[in-house]
């Protein structure tokens, strides 16, 4: 299953709610398309997706290095608008040596009937979300006018979604989908265990082979980028402000806070969403990589934060209305390498009708708890005598809030 998908299953904490909200439509191809496209997004991730357990443990077929401070992922897709020449469909990515996951990784196509482009699907006894959403945005010691935005979640579910929600529209991306492709293929898939390695590397020759689609070629002098690593510090009036490193090659950074309340009987009623853009712009193309030409408008419109900016104070009104459980995420959005045969013309009224194209997208994440452990610590880990016995599972409360505890402790369900 995709990156997205997984993620947004995660992070977003209801299929049946949230992802409502931010779900991104995807464009289909262009009438002058080429016979195939690749897709590669290349990640570097740290904090609680780059463990080896909680939400790590759900991803490790794209992580690698999950006891290390950071670990890689790696999203493959590639789409044709031809048929198999031959039998079933097949298809796999040579990758060069210093990739470390062999030759080749297969590029399954997924059997019909089957979705690989939505969340796994709820649990049987998953119950559906209740209280409310209490959404704010914006860098600032205070949250600015008209803040929050409430959302009931039982009207939300009953499909009563509040008019004019976001101040915009967000980019529609091209990706190479199963419903925009004839055939198609993506790794990691469910039949492969290879594993990323924490000193992975992508720099070298690719070639893209299969039954369905032109041979596809290219060479990466791009590697994964540096990690990005968020920290967070209160200050006085109840303001946060969290902090990061410089990432080389960063065109644009994005944050966001999403923390719970519990009553006095442990249940998570009332969930605060936070973004770090001026306008109420969440979810969706934020969560996913973004092209650098895209990222310098969402700068322009305030949405992504520049490129020379580390750091952003979370507004006093989303610690109070929150709790103690505040999940915090920051992306940092890399550059694109890009690709094609025959190569674009330089007259631009050449006529070009390309066999394939490939696209090759960088970003760096990470995820933590907001004035909890640190997460340089608790990724080095201790010695063995200091370690505690596993604990056994919990089994996740209903609703958004079971979950969020579920995603903030760390222990899974």
């Amino acid at each position: 299953m995709p990156l997205p998908a997984r993620r947004s299953a995660v992070f977003s904490l209801s299929a049946a709610a949230i992802a409502v909200l931010v779900a991104s439509p995807v464009s289909s191809q262009q009438a002058a398309s080429p016979i195939a496209r690749y897709d590669m997004d290349v990640g570097t991730v740290t904090g609680l997706a780059a463990m080896g357990s909680g939400m790590g443990a759900g991803l490790s077929m794209m992580f690698g290095g999950g006891g290390n401070k950071q670990a890689h992922e790696l999203v493959l897709r590639l789409g044709s608008s031809r048929a198999p020449a031959a039998g079933a469909p097949k298809a796999d990515h040579f990758m060069p040596a210093v990739a470390k996951l062999g030759a080749s990784v297969p590029l399954v196509s997924p059997k019909p009937g089957t979705r690989t482009d939505v969340p796994e699907e709820l649990p049987k006894d998953f119950q559906r979300p209740k209280g409310r959403l209490l959404i704010y945005w914006g860098c600032g010691a205070k949250a600015g006018p008209g803040q929050p935005v409430v959302i009931d979640f039982a009207k939300l579910t009953a499909g009563q979604v509040p008019p004019d929600l976001f101040a915009g529209a967000m980019p529609v991306d091209r990706s190479v989908t199963v419903g925009n492709s004839k055939t198609y293929g993506e790794w990691p898939n469910a039949e492969t265990r290879k594993l990323l390695s924490s000193d992975s590397s992508l720099l070298g020759e690719h070639r893209v082979a299969g039954n369905y689609s032109p041979e596809i070629k290219f060479a990466l002098a791009q590697d994964f980028m540096p990690a990005i690593t968020g920290k967070s510090s209160p200050l006085a009036g109840g303001a946060t402000q969290i902090s990061w490193n410089t990432v080389a090659n960063a065109t644009g950074y994005y944050a966001w806070v999403m923390t719970a309340k519990a009553n006095s009987k442990g249940e998570f009623q009332d969930m605060v969403w936070w973004s770090s853009s001026a306008s109420r712009q969440f979810g969706g193309a934020l969560w996913d990589w973004i092209a650098p030409a895209q990222v310098a408008k969402l700068i322009q419109q305030q949405v992504v934060m520049p490129p020379t900016q580390t750091s952003c104070t979370v507004p006093a009104e989303v610690t109070a209305a929150g709790g103690e459980f505040a999940l915090g995420n920051l992306y940092a959005y890399g550059p694109e390498a890009n690709f094609a045969y025959p190569p674009r013309p330089a007259n631009a009224k050449t006529p070009w009708k390309p066999e394939w194209t490939a696209r090759v997208r960088y970003r760096s994440n990470s995820m933590w708890l907001l004035n909890g452990p640190d997460m340089d610590a608790m990724m080095r880990g201790g010695d063995s005598s200091e370690a505690e016995p596993p604990k056994k599972k919990k089994k996740c409360k209903g609703g958004l809030g079971g979950l969020l505890g579920a995603v903030v402790t760390g222990e899974g369900c």
